[in-house]
């Protein structure tokens, strides 16, 4: 089948390199040019695992194209995916502004019937406006599917080729069955298509997200009750999530989440809510208690050292919003950092991947290293706000010669409390008792 796909962000990109791979012709489109001159020459502008291999073998045999001419690949594609973004403005409602003028050009371009399909998360009624706005410049038949995605960063080749689910909204049954063969490939021990109306597929990627997003605030929330009475979150999160009815994922307390989807989708959600007269309650206390999250979390260690921040040195681990991605948008970690610096306190980062796009966002204010353990220099206390695999199992005899003070604040749970003790650490994590040296 022969692709557009619009956009080369972490969605774009991940879809039109897996499409390719199950065999389709795919012109991956972006406006950027020095983004899709880096794709051309076989560089990937995003970390994420496994991706540069499946790029650069697709490219090779000719499947999977990049260009700036989203003209050209609209009239040779039967198929075209929207892929572009879909930023927050500032009352949280979704800025659909790239969305329309990709629907304008199509409107302009196509010369005979053509599907569009929305992988962008974009508000409920999107699938009326730019269907609409189509049709307003071109009398020739046009379909539009909901294709909402659900992949994490990190894993998101995995998520695509073997889903847990895949939502089609459309309501012309030739399209579904058109959807039904695209996604065969990635469908092969059982069917896992769910079809739906495009409103409902809207919304059911809004409503997955802020669901995840839930879990994760209340959990946060019950690791304040913990700190207060003494109680173990890890303890009370197996208690929990040993019934089958809430299950275990993402019940993790920590620092709060972040990235490009939670934070923007839960605030969306709360827009859509205000502007239907429909007060999203529970959504906007979400959002309310992961911001309170990642601000206790950096008062904590603020506290700890009081007066003497000005003369405190940071060590820093982790920067992106979650391992196996280079991500920082939203990041609690950077958030916390910009309070540490506010302070006067001294920060040295370090991340396997997120360290280029912290230095665009925060400048030269943190001291890059190249490894943990030159972060720990010097360093009165070490933060941990992302849980990268080499974080897990560190030398804590080097961490112990580097850093005297043994001060550790934990914003993942990494560690076993009571074995960091054993290990003459302080250790101060997320809704578990803190611990001295034994």
């Amino acid at each position: 089948m022969k692709m557009a796909v619009v956009g080369t962000g972490y969605v774009g990109l991940v879809a039109g390199t897996c499409f390719a791979e199950s065999g389709n012709r795919v012109i991956c489109v972006d406006c950027d040019e020095h983004k899709i001159e880096q794709l051309n020459q076989g560089e990937i502008p995003i970390y994420e695992p496994g991706l540069s291999e499946l790029v650069k073998s697709n490219a090779r045999s000719g499947r999977l194209t990049f260009s700036t001419d989203l003209e050209e690949a609209i009239k040779n594609s039967l198929v075209i995916v929207m892929a572009v973004g879909t930023p927050p403005k500032a009352d949280g409602s979704s800025d659909l502004s790239a969305i329309l003028n990709v629907a304008t050009t199509i409107g302009i371009t196509m010369d005979s019937y053509r599907i569009i399909v929305m992988k962008s998360t974009v508000p409920v009624g999107t699938h009326k406006l730019v269907s609409e706005t189509i049709s307003k410049l071109n009398d020739h038949p046009v379909d539009y599917v909901s294709n909402p995605e659900f992949m994490k960063e990190g894993a998101a080749i995995d998520d695509f080729m073997k889903p847990d689910r895949v939502v089609i909204g459309a309501n012309n049954p030739a399209v579904v069955e058109i959807m039904r063969e695209l996604y065969q490939p990635f469908m092969r021990r059982t069917d896992r298509i769910l079809i739906m109306d495009p409103a409902s597929a809207e919304m059911t990627k809004y409503a997955a997200n802020a669901m995840l997003a839930t879990k994760i605030s209340f959990m946060n929330e019950i690791s304040g009750l913990c700190d207060h009475f003494g109680a173990d979150i890890e303890m009370v999160r197996h208690g929990i999530g040993s019934d089958s009815r809430i299950g275990d994922a993402f019940l993790y307390a920590g620092v709060g989440y972040g990235g490009s989807c939670f934070p923007k989708d839960v605030s969306s959600l709360v827009s859509m809510g205000a502007k239907a007269g429909h007060r999203m309650h529970v959504v906007e206390a979400v959002n309310e208690v992961n911001q309170i999250q990642r601000q206790r979390f950096a008062k904590r260690i603020v506290d700890h050292f009081g007066d003497a921040c000005s003369s405190t040195t940071v060590a820093v681990w982790g920067l992106a919003f979650k391992s196996k991605t280079d991500d920082i948008r939203e990041s609690p970690a950077i958030d916390c950092v910009k309070v540490f610096l506010e302070r006067g306190m001294k920060v040295q980062a370090h991340d396997p991947e997120a360290m280029p796009n912290t230095m665009r966002e925060i400048g030269d204010g943190v001291k890059m290293c190249d490894d943990g353990y030159e972060a720990l220099e010097g360093a009165d206390v070490l933060v941990v706000f992302t849980d990268w695999s080499e974080f897990r199992t560190p030398d804590f005899d080097i961490i112990s010669e580097r850093m005297p003070s043994k001060l550790i604040f934990d914003g993942r749970n990494m560690y076993e409390p009571h074995v960091m003790a054993k290990r003459g650490f302080h250790y101060h994590c997320v809704g578990r008792p803190s611990v001295t040296p034994a």
